[in-house]
C-alpha cells in the first residue's frame, strides 16, 4: 500500500489541523506524511510538518504550476486547500491534479465564487429561500433610510479583516469610503455560532456541528462551546445540500428568539476547527476514509458543551 501524502496549504497558523491530519493517518495505520506550502519560511505550521516546500502567492500565475511540481515530488494523495482564495482557484485545476492523483476535496469553481464573494452569496441564499442577513451594496444602501447598527465589510475577504459595526450615518459615509469594494449588512442581534460541516466528495453531508463563539479574535475563536441543537444541524445540513458543499466549509449564524440566521459560508476549515475534532467529529479522519470510501455520516455525533479556551504558544528560530 503506498503512502498516504498529505499537502497542506498556506499552513501559516494551521498547527491544529496539520497535527490532526497526522494523527489520523496514524489511526488508519497507514505510512504517510503530512506536507505543508507556504509564502514564509516563518510560517509557525512549517515546524509543525514532516517537511514544507516554499511556493509563489496564491496570486501569482506560478502558484499552480509550482504546488503541481510539490505534489508529484512529494507523491501527494490528498491537498487540502486552507484560505478563501485559494478555493476557487483549486476548484478551477481540480482536474489537473486530479490527473496526478492528487484529491482535492473542495466545492466546484462557481460555488468557490459564490461563497467568497458575499452580495453573491447574499442573493443564492434570497434565490433559494435560506435566512441570510440582508446586505446591501454601497448604491443600494444610499437609496434607503437605513436602520442602524449596521456591519460593513468586504466584498471579497478573509477574517476579520476591514470588517466594522457602522451605528450612525456619519459612520456609514466614512467606512463606506474607507472600506475597499463593501457590502453593508444588517446587524444581527444574538449569540453567534460557527458550523463546521463536513460532505463527501459527492455531496453528501457526513457531519454538522454547531460551535458558539465565546471570544473572537481576528475573526477566529479564542474561546468557543459545541452546541448540539438539533434545529440549527437541520437547518446547517440543508444549506450544505443546497449551496452543494464538497469537503470541509463552516457557516456563520446568529440565534435569536429561536431564529436561526446566516451571513457568511466559507468552503474550507475554520479556524477553531480543533474544538469540532476533539468534541468526536474528526474531520480530517473521516477525509482520510473518504478517499477509500469508508467515510459513513455521523450527524450529530459529537459531545455537547465542549467547552475551548486557547492561549499562545511562541516557536524560536536562530536567524541571521
Amino acid at each position: 500500500m503506498s503512502s498516504l501524502n498529505i499537502l497542506i496549504t498556506a499552513a501559516s497558523r494551521r498547527v491544529a489541523l496539520i497535527q490532526s491530519f497526522k494523527k489520523a493517518i496514524k489511526s488508519l495505520g497507514r505510512d504517510g506524511k503530512v506536507i505543508a506550502c507556504d509564502v514564509d519560511s516563518l510560517s509557525a505550521g512549517l515546524a509543525f510538518c514532516d517537511s514544507y516546500q516554499l511556493v509563489p502567492l496564491s496570486t501569482s500565475p506560478e502558484y499552480i504550476p509550482s504546488v503541481i511540481e510539490v505534489c508529484k515530488k512529494e507523491k501527494i494523495s490528498l491537498l487540502v486547500p486552507t484560505i478563501d482564495e485559494e478555493v476557487p482557484l483549486f476548484a478551477k485545476h481540480k482536474d489537473n491534479f486530479s490527473k496526478i492523483g492528487v484529491t482535492i476535496p473542495v466545492v466546484n469553481e462557481q460555488v468557490g465564487e459564490i461563497c467568497n464573494d458575499k452580495y453573491k452569496t447574499y442573493l443564492y441564499f434570497k434565490e433559494k429561500g435560506l435566512p441570510m442577513a440582508k446586505t446591501y451594496l454601497p448604491e443600494d444602501i444610499k437609496k434607503t433610510t437605513p436602520a442602524f447598527p449596521l456591519f460593513i465589510k468586504p466584498r471579497i475577504a478573509r477574517g476579520a479583516v476591514g470588517a466594522f459595526p457602522v451605528r450612525s450615518m456619519k459612520e456609514l459615509d466614512f467606512f463606506l469610503e474607507y472600506v475597499k469594494d463593501p457590502v453593508v449588512q444588517r446587524f444581527l442581534a444574538g449569540k453567534e455560532y460557527t458550523i463546521d460541516v463536513l460532505c463527501g466528495l459527492d455531496g453528501r453531508v457526513l457531519s454538522v456541528v454547531p460551535r458558539e463563539r465565546l471570544v473572537i479574535r481576528s475573526g477566529v475563536s479564542d474561546r468557543g462551546k459545541t452546541y448540539k441543537n438539533r434545529k440549527m444541524i437541520e437547518l446547517a445540513e440543508k444549506v450544505a445540500k443546497e449551496i452543494g458543499i464538497i469537503g470541509p466549509a463552516n457557516l456563520q449564524c446568529k440565534e435569536h428568539n429561536g431564529k436561526i440566521t446566516f451571513f457568511e459560508v466559507n468552503p474550507r476549515f475554520s479556524g477553531a476547527i480543533q474544538l469540532t475534532i476533539k468534541a468526536g467529529a474528526d474531520f480530517p479522519l473521516m477525509i482520510l476514509q473518504m478517499l477509500n470510501g469508508s467515510a459513513v455520516p455521523e450527524i450529530g455525533r459529537f459531545e455537547d458543551n465542549l467547552t475551548m479556551v486557547s492561549y499562545e504558544e511562541s516557536i524560536y528560530h536562530n536567524q541571521k
